[in-house]
């Protein structure tokens, strides 16, 4: 594995060099916090006929449900793992070179929280619309538990697949908002500053993956093959709960969210675009000879990560949660 990164670091991540990023005056009524095409639910007709004022809320909590679950999946679940290689805590002979990458990598991905959850405060208080409250760990649990399952006794390496498994993600909100000049600009700003970090974090740890991937012993490696589609899957399958809290907050009743949850969710357009940004780390693992061992491409093609597999399986459902009611809210 060679040193990708970075005596450039100092000058180009967005922690050591970027603004602060900030909301700039008054907020107009009409301000898109998040692009319509990217809210599943956006123009489902029982949202399409909820007053322009709720929607208007519901957008701007799409845009903190977005960033609140960023700032916990960078410092829970990503930066939980870049620590372990950081500190050396990983069981690979790594080069310092490497490990000090790792600690930039920490770095940035704190940096990412804290903008995330600045712009939400910010949002929030010259708009007057507040976060609703947001669990992350029955995700985490269920993130953890697959590790926990198909990798028992492996509690390292698992992390490390997570890691591996998320930065290797080219999700459409980091490609496409920045690009949007109807979104707020600070949240265009923020997200093409993450965006741009992300990038060389994808290299960083594709070829982190390619060493790991040397180094594990053969039952090890048939373990991991199975372990991984699962790890993208739940990974990349939106967290439901929040989703459905902020459309009964809107004015949506139970039967109601659960309709519009499955009618935008569950469908063969959410299962390609869960394949779609899935390919880049599909395309890693194919290169680096995981989709060759004994079952792994047939756990790749159930898990619906294949692009020429047909028959794509259904999302797994979100847990039922309790979501606040319209009177519970300012």
């Amino acid at each position: 594995m060679t040193n990708n990164a970075t005596p450039d670091w100092y000058e180009r991540s967005g922690v050591r060099s970027g603004p602060h990023r900030t909301v700039s005056g008054p907020l107009d009524p009409a301000t898109r916090f998040f692009p319509h095409h990217l809210v599943p639910y956006w123009d489902h007709p029982l949202v399409r006929a909820l007053p322009d004022r709720r929607r208007h809320e519901l957008l701007a909590r799409h845009l903190y449900h977005y960033l609140t679950f960023t700032a916990h999946f960078e410092t829970r679940v990503v930066n939980r793992a870049t620590e372990r290689i950081a500190d050396g805590r990983t069981g690979l002979a790594l080069p310092a070179s490497v490990r000090l990458d790792a600690y930039r990598i920490y770095c940035d991905e704190g940096y990412h929280a804290l903008f995330s959850l600045e712009v939400v405060e910010q949002i929030a208080e010259a708009t007057g619309i507040p976060p609703l409250p947001y669990a992350f760990d029955p995700f985490l649990s269920q993130l953890d538990g697959i590790g926990a399952e198909l990798l028992a006794g492996e509690p390292v390496l698992a992390q490390l697949l997570q890691v591996v498994v998320f930065e290797t993600l080219v999700t459409s909100v980091l490609s496409e908002v920045p690009k949007d000049r109807a979104v707020l600009p600070v949240v265009r700003e923020i997200v093409r500053d993450h965006a741009r970090d992300e990038g060389h974090h994808h290299v960083y740890f594709s070829r982190f993956f390619e060493r790991l991937w040397s180094d594990l012993s053969t039952p090890l490696k048939r373990r991991a093959a199975r372990c991984l589609p699962e790890l993208i899957v739940s990974s990349l399958t939106p967290d439901l709960r929040p989703v459905g809290a902020a459309l009964t907050v809107a004015g949506l009743d139970q039967d109601a969210v659960r309709e519009v949850i499955a009618d935008s969710y569950r469908t063969p357009r959410s299962k390609a675009a869960l394949r779609s940004t899935a390919r880049h780390g599909v395309r890693l693992f194919r290169d680096t000879g995981v989709l060759e061992l004994p079952g792994a491409t047939e756990a790749f093609a159930a898990a619906g990560l294949l692009a020429d597999v047909p028959d794509v399986p259904d999302l797994p459902e979100a847990p039922e949660a309790p979501v606040p009611s319209l009177e519970d809210t300012p």
